[in-house]
């Protein structure tokens, strides 16, 4: 099961639970939604099954919950004209969001990603705060570690050598 969308000026392919890198999404004709959801209602195909492909209706949506924001890494744009003293320097870092496809939903058929498992808290800061203590415990019984004296030896200095005539 996969679909083609279009944002942000490019076509995607995409399945449920794959990670695309979109142009930052926020302003319009880029998906639309709130708290981390967006969809994207400007899907171009749609595939149910091996061999099938088809242009949906206008009740097709594919929707993705936002993983991350960033900026790529920086291109540098150089301008020069040859004989004219002329040259330019310039950098471009291009915003980008990663967007985890959850749903592909079209002609009252849906397909959902499976869910990820959630993470698990290390351990809480009252388990912390115990093991704390006990260390804290272990090292007041300990005697502080006594440094040694290090004697600095002077270096002699070498005679040069006399010239010959």
């Amino acid at each position: 099961m996969y679909a083609v969308i279009r944002t942000g000026g490019k076509q995607y392919r995409v399945a449920p639970g794959d990670v695309i890198r979109v142009e930052s999404v926020g302003s319009e004709n880029r998906g639309t939604g709130t708290d981390g959801q967006i969809e994207f209602s400007d899907v171009l195909a749609v595939s149910a099954g091996d061999g099938q492909i088809g242009k949906p209706q206008s009740s097709a949506l594919v929707t993705g919950e936002v993983v991350e924001q960033g900026r790529e890494k920086k291109i540098l744009v150089f301008h020069y004209k040859r004989k004219k003293q002329y040259k330019k320097l310039r950098g471009h870092r291009q915003a980008y969001t990663a967007v985890r496809i959850t749903e592909i939903a079209f002609d009252g058929q849906k397909f959902a990603a499976p869910a990820l498992p959630k993470k698990v808290a290390k351990t809480t800061k009252v388990a912390a705060a115990e093991t704390g203590e006990v260390k804290a415990e272990a090292k007041a019984h300990k005697a502080p570690a006594k440094k040694k004296a290090t004697v600095k030896k002077s270096v002699a200095k070498k005679a040069t050598p006399k010239k010959k005539k």
